[in-house]
């Protein structure tokens, strides 16, 4: 299916971002973006200001100059806003140096959440979820999905040996193992169009909230930063761990509520996988970093914390919006299917 390479930029949420998209669209010098030093971290602002500029390293805005990718004014806006989410991420998911280690933080992964509706969002979709939810659920994921795969590959050029090569076989089978339509973005742009969303790359940005933000940005963050790629090793074992069981109950709650077999499909892709991806990951990716560079251990725990931390944030913001009868996106019409 074919989708725009590069988006239209989103509309601004407050001053921070508006003299971002303002500075993108040639309208203002970057030096005119005020300090994020009294933002919320973790608010809707700070963080489609980050968002945006963490875009011009994947597929940039319509009518945005490639080059602004390294211009040295907005490197510097995105490094102040880096500082300020990084900083807070510190403060909230601290890390033990002397007890916690990264086999403790992958068994705590592996230990499911109480199937009660309330606690996760997988567990409720499966229980209880409607075709509204899983358009909602979708139109939110698929700021990571459509462009899965890529933030972890920035990894590669800075992991060695079996780290390495476990990375690269991982990756390989994420990107269709060789084959264009096999690519688990391509699939999951399948799967919005069986739910009647439309499936263009960053069409959903405008109607995701703070927390959707900020879980895609923490990859970018990781993945732009070689001190942090330990932390991005962790967040791509978090995200392996975690993902066949709740692949699982996704898939059947596409089935119980006639999602379309492209939406099914997505997600039984994902319970066999992932589980192979998981040990892979766990024994070669993390074993073979540690085994080369033993003191990264502390920063992997970070990542595996951090990813948990704010996609618990996320699940609190839908499940809170779901029990209380209300959309979880800020568009209350934004994933209306296109034959309704």
């Amino acid at each position: 299916m074919t989708r725009s390479p590069a988006p239209p930029l989103p509309g601004p949420r407050g001053p921070l971002s508006r003299a971002v998209l303002d500075a993108l669209r040639g309208a203002a010098p970057a030096a005119a973006v005020p300090s994020p030093a009294h933002s919320s971290p973790y608010g809707d602002d700070l963080q489609l200001a980050l968002y945006a500029l963490y875009e011009l390293h994947y597929r940039g805005f319509d009518a945005v100059p490639d080059d602004l990718e390294w211009d040295s004014g907005l490197l510097a806006v995105r490094h102040a806003l880096e500082d300020r989410f990084l900083s807070a991420l510190h403060a909230d998911v601290p890390v033990d140096v002397d007890a916690d280690t990264a086999e403790r933080a992958l068994d705590a992964l592996q230990i499911e959440p109480a199937a009660d509706p309330g606690d996760s969002v997988s567990h409720y979709l499966q229980a209880e979820g409607s075709l509204p939810h899983l358009r909602e659920y979708a139109a939110l994921r698929s700021l990571y999905h459509l462009k899965e795969a890529d933030p972890h590959a920035w990894v590669i050029p800075r992991l060695r040996g079996r780290a390495k090569a476990a990375m690269v076989a991982v990756e390989y089978d994420e990107f269709g193992a060789g084959r264009a339509d096999e690519i688990h973005a391509e699939l999951f742009a399948a799967l919005m169009a069986d739910l009647g969303l439309d499936t263009a790359y960053g069409r959903y940005v405008d109607a995701a909230p703070a927390e959707a933000l900020a879980t895609v940005n923490l990859m970018s963050l990781l993945g732009l930063h070689r001190s942090l790629r330990a932390a991005l090793v962790g967040h791509f074992a978090a995200v392996e761990v975690t993902s066949s069981p709740a692949s699982r109950r996704l898939a059947e709650a596409m089935r119980r509520a006639g999602a379309g077999p492209a939406a099914v499909r997505f997600y039984t892709e994902h319970v066999e996988a992932d589980a192979v991806h998981e040990q892979v990951v766990r024994h070669d990716v993390v074993g073979g970093l540690l085994e080369s560079e033993p003191h990264l251990g502390t920063d992997i725990v970070f990542g595996i914390r951090a990813t948990t931390w704010l996609e618990n944030r996320l699940a609190d913001r839908i499940l809170g919006a779901w029990r209380g009868g209300v959309t979880a996106l800020r568009e209350q019409d934004a994933v209306t299917p296109a034959s309704s």
